[in-house]
């Protein structure tokens, strides 16, 4: 069934392993955590050591990430797509109002987030579209870093040299989500466009960080496929990336198929329980890596994660264009009598002030910048 998947991203001999609760505990209390650690604490054994799970993980986050929560905040640049995605909003044959902010609108959402007190943005865009290409995409950046320590973003996939041009702009990180490892599920979830080519989706995160950027957020859909399959190559592809580019950092992220406007049904759902177990297996098996949760979590879920696996987190996003300031496609909307038209709908609604004040109130410092732009990896 995965015979096209190369040898180091096939996780297929974990999933027929049977594992015991001795494997379990094992598990969690090992210092060397590898792959075999990873396949213990997603197995259905697992499920009833989760407490020992989240306090093993929730000792890795504080002594590797301290007591803090990195803050950043999405920007959606365009909602044009070329892309045949069967789960996303944003999919070409959605009968939806398209927008994309003209560069004048981008320096006005930009500095209604500044206000906010974020330092950094992550902008996106659809599939690669003549309203939103590489040339308008590189002089967003170049706005985006005049504010901002901190400009990464979860575009289309690009070659190398595009992604180098996008570094010299400004850009620090490329966010890129395989959706699925599975390749015959992927192929079936995207139905046209030039994302169905799933190995040059694969090779992304890689090409960009040959390209200069300084990290890459990697993550996969969870509902499209097995949770187990993917969360197991998702590992394999971050292990991979680690020992190609070493000086290089990078972010796992755990992002659930969300309501949107095709009404896409999840086929393998993942619930809270699932998707914690998930959460505090990377983390205790990738205790530095930074791991992120958005918007599109419950608050109870976010509030009672945060901290224990969970060191990084978006709030108070807009997944609308725009949205931020007075000119996003919610205001565009208003304007016109349409419906603004969002790529998924958001579980967290809470504003900034309330968010960091339940972080204050479980002893977690919420962080806008924990780093400066001029700062470079070098040889």
């Amino acid at each position: 069934m995965n015979n096209d998947l190369p040898d180091w991203l096939n996780p297929a001999p974990w999933l027929s392993r049977t594992f015991s609760a001795a494997d379990v505990q094992h598990a969690i209390g090992t210092e060397a955590p590898d792959e075999e650690t990873l396949a213990a604490l997603l197995s259905p054994a697992a499920e009833e050591f989760l407490e020992s799970m989240a306090a093993r993980a929730q000792a890795l986050t504080q002594r590797h990430f301290g007591r803090i929560i990195q803050l950043y905040v999405p920007l959606y640049l365009s909602s044009w797509c070329s892309g045949g995605c069967a789960y996303c909003g944003f999919a070409a044959d959605r009968h939806t109002d398209r927008h994309a902010l003209d560069f004048a609108g981008v320096e006005k959402e930009l500095s209604a987030i500044k206000t906010m007190g974020f330092e950094e943005i992550l902008l996106l865009t659809g599939e690669r579209s003549s309203e939103a290409d590489l040339d308008y995409l590189r002089e967003c950046i170049r706005l985006a870093a005049q504010k901002f320590h901190n400009v990464a973003i979860e575009v289309f996939p690009m070659a190398t040299e595009e992604y180098r041009s996008l570094a010299e702009a400004g850009c620090t990180g490329v966010t890129l989500y395989q959706e699925t490892f599975h390749p015959e599920t992927y192929d079936v979830m995207h139905r046209w466009g030039p994302k169905k080519d799933f190995f040059n989706r694969l090779d992304a995160p890689a090409r960009a960080l040959a390209g200069g950027m300084r990290f890459a957020g990697l993550g996969a859909l969870l509902g499209l496929s097995d949770p187990r399959f993917d969360m197991l190559a998702l590992y394999r592809h971050a292990r991979h990336l680690q020992k190609s580019f070493w000086q290089s950092g990078l972010t796992i992220s755990f992002p659930r198929i969300r309501n949107e406007a095709g009404g896409f049904i999840a086929p393998h759902p993942v619930d809270e329980k699932l998707l914690a177990q998930i959460i505090l297996a990377f983390r205790i098996c990738l205790p530095n890596v930074p791991l992120t949760l958005s918007t599109r979590e419950s608050a109870a879920f976010r509030d009672g994660i945060a901290g224990i696996g969970i060191s990084k987190m978006s709030i108070a996003s807009k997944t609308t264009v725009g949205g931020y300031g007075d000119t996003g496609s919610e205001d565009l909307s208003r304007r016109s009598g349409a419906k603004a038209e969002a790529q998924f709908d958001v579980s967290d609604d809470r504003g900034l002030d309330e968010f960091c004040a339940r972080l204050h109130s479980k002893d977690l410092e919420p962080v806008f910048k924990n780093w400066d732009g001029i700062y470079r990896l070098t040889a």
